[in-house]
């Protein structure tokens, strides 16, 4: 993928209102066997009868549950919008047309047996994209389960889903009927439901842009498998997150199998996983990891929004439940600071002198004496400026177990909990061991999130304080006429051309050559085999050259081991007081290049301290890369030594990463190591890799 073709989809989103909110609609394929989605998706269309004209179509004719069917779609008197097709694969081609004759402007494609079958099966689904597009219509699927917008009082599904905020865009039904369930126990349900099936012509980026624009639409949950163009994806994602709408992602990848046939360390670094988190970063969008963490966070955003979350209070009725809460808080990311005094004394005042009230707060029996204090102790943890938010955590809820009475005041503090949050607005979470009792009841009415397990209350949290906001884009970067070949020499020129700074240096071939370069640079060199993968593993690298004869030795023994095409002599860099690091990019399928920065030098692949974004990086977002390192501090100088230049070596990412953009030809590169002193940057090897 060029960054021309990135730059085409950044164009305003097609025209779906045919989809999602037709005047008229006609299933090809009804049919009265339960066993068929002709039967499936002609049940959910008869719910909408009284919103707009529902035709149902069989080629045999006849009454269809119930109802008279048309032989075609050319029999129905009326305009039709949109056209669900339901019949065997051979059929498809020819249904898609008749729809299209009719004047359809909408056509969900539930039958399978194209793209997912194979080479020919991708040759006929675009043709008929592109038969489609040529109509000025648009395609879903096929090899989908159908659509449905709540808002609209559209039914076109195979299952029945509950209306609510949450527009969903699902590649699997399995997973969008899991997801219901769980949406269903947290007072959520759908706007908008679009089954991306092959995506011959739809695809999930031209669905986030239309749900972006959706005023039922609050929050996008998106389950892909295939992203197609995934800088596409990104930029809709980019913008849906910019007009405040949440986009929450699962997805999978991370197989060994995507890296297989790297050839640099990036590559070899490189995952799935790795890219769609940087893509996610790119655009702000949240990735979890199942069902239920896609429905926690999705209710969590729903009732708190982009609240910040990372400093959280912990509230307990117990020692023990208090004690692990903090511990799996801070393993999901969070921190569990001690309270300034001012919210010590405030939480001492209303609690019996055995309670903890440094963080966590342990009520030590209170709620059993005064089933109240959980309000108000959450009002005051609430009101504490250095509060985040809260978890609360242990057998709240199950009080109401000990008596009528109790229970009943219980469920008037769970009310008064609720309360407190909406008005002071931040994330609480509620983990209880009775997570079925009235009062946990009554605070899910309240619109707290409760859990049964700590774990997933934490995790909840960590999610929220994890978010960010999307990476400003790069400037585009324009197309550079590829380099001679991709041997040491031509990678080191092309990214020293573009401004990162290398040490001086020769291209030789005799030992003669050797010794005159060596002594016109001065001072102790480096020669390097040229036309070697890993110079450094094949023991072509030598360093400290500190003479002629030293040059000439080492030269002699490479030659004879390696065989060389030639050879490079360079100044040996001073590396006492520097950080090495590597840049590199690799360009994926479907993202375009990536970028990789982390610790660098032979140790690159033991230490794995590597961060990645979509490339290209500005500066100021290389910057804040490089702040992603475990080992960051190391560039702000620690133990006596000097800080690296950081602007410098922003620059120089940057401008590794412009190289590769500009460059679509170049699968992999890699400066490694790109030393970082106080006083600049030195890139000290270079590699590119060429598509074959």
């Amino acid at each position: 993928m060029t960054l021309a073709a990135t730059e085409a989809h950044t164009e305003p989103g097609r025209d779906l209102d045919a989809l999602f909110s037709p005047r008229a609609v006609a299933v090809v394929g009804a049919s009265d066997d339960q066993s068929k989605y002709g039967n499936w998706i002609s049940v959910q269309a008869l719910r909408m009868s009284g919103e707009r004209p529902v035709h149902l179509v069989n080629r045999r004719g006849g009454p269809v549950l119930g109802r008279p069917a048309y032989r075609s779609l050319a029999e129905i008197p009326g305009p039709v919008d949109l056209v669900v097709i339901a019949v065997p694969a051979a059929g498809f081609e020819a249904a898609v047309e008749e729809a299209l004759a009719v004047g359809a402007r909408a056509v969900v494609g539930i039958t399978a047996g194209f793209g997912e079958l194979g080479a020919d099966g991708k040759v006929r689904e675009a043709a008929l994209a592109e038969r489609v597009r040529a109509a000025g219509a648009v395609l879903l699927g096929p090899n989908c389960l159908g659509v449905l917008d709540s808002t609209s009082g559209l039914y076109l599904a195979s299952n029945t889903l509950p209306a609510g905020p949450v527009g969903l865009i699902s590649q699997s039904g399995n997973m969008a009927l899991e997801l219901s369930a769980f949406l269903t126990g947290r007072g959520l349900g759908f706007s908008r439901f679009a089954s991306l099936g092959n995506q011959a012509d739809l695809n999930a980026a031209d669905l986030v842009r239309a749900y972006a624009a959706h005023d039922g639409t609050e929050l996008i949950a998106v389950y892909c498998e295939d992203f197609g163009d995934g800088r596409a994806f990104v930029a809709a994602a980019s913008e849906a997150v910019a007009a405040g709408k949440p986009v929450v992602l699962l997805t999978v990848g991370g197989s060994a199998a995507s890296v297989r046939g790297a050839k640099s360390h990036t590559g070899a670094l490189t995952s799935d996983t790795s890219v769609i988190d940087a893509a996610c970063r790119a655009a702000g969008v949240d990735r979890v990891n199942s069902p239920r963490e896609m429905a926690d966070l999705l209710a969590a955003l729903h009732r708190f929004g982009p609240a910040p979350a990372r400093r959280v209070a912990v509230l307990a009725d117990g020692g023990g439940h208090a004690s692990v809460a903090c511990d799996v808080a801070e393993t999901c990311g969070l921190s569990v600071p001690e309270f300034a005094p001012a919210t010590a004394d405030a939480l001492r005042a209303g609690l019996p002198p055995s309670a903890g009230v440094g963080n966590p707060v342990d009520l030590a029996g209170a709620g059993e004496q005064d089933i109240a204090s959980f309000a108000r102790t959450l009002d005051v943890l609430l009101a504490d400026p250095d509060t985040d938010s809260v978890l609360v955590t242990g057998y709240f809820g199950g009080y109401g177990t000990y008596g009528e009475a109790l229970g009943a005041r219980e469920t008037a503090t769970a009310r008064a909990m609720g309360e407190s949050v909406r008005r002071h607005g931040r994330p609480v979470v509620v983990h209880t061991m009775c997570a079925d009792s009235p009062a946990a009841d009554e605070l899910r009415a309240q619109g707290v999130p409760v859990f049964g397990a700590v774990e997933d209350a934490a995790r909840t949290l960590g999610m929220l304080a994890r978010r960010a906001a999307p990476v400003a884009a790069s400037r585009p970067i324009p197309v550079a006429p590829p380099p001679a070949d991709d041997g040491y020499w031509s990678a080191r020129e092309l990214i020293r051309t573009a401004g990162v700074a290398f040490p001086a240096a020769r291209l030789v071939r005799s030992a003669d050559d050797a010794a005159d370069a060596a002594r016109a640079i001065g001072g102790p060199v480096v020669l390097k085999a040229l036309g070697l993968l890993h110079k450094s593993d094949s023991g072509g690298v030598a360093l400290g050259l500190r003479d002629e004869e030293s040059v000439r030795a080492a030269h002699a023994d490479m030659a004879r081991r390696l065989d060389p095409p030639g050879f490079c002599v360079e100044a040996m860099a001073d590396l006492g007081d520097g950080v090495e690091l590597i840049v590199g990019v690799q360009r994926d399928p479907r993202f375009g290049p990536v970028a990789m920065v982390g610790l660098g030098g032979v140790a690159t692949e033991v230490l794995r301290d590597v961060v990645f974004a979509l490339a290209p990086v500005t500066p100021a977002h290389a910057r804040a890369v490089l702040g992603e390192l475990r080992a960051a501090a190391l560039l702000r100088g620690v133990r006596g030594r000097p800080a690296v230049d950081l602007d410098a070596l922003a620059a120089a990412v940057a401008t590794v990463t412009e190289v590769a953009a500009a460059h679509p030809e170049i699968t992999e590169l890699e400066v490694n190591p790109l030393l970082a002193t106080a006083d600049g940057c030195l890139g000290l090897d270079a590699r590119i890799v060429l598509e074959n």
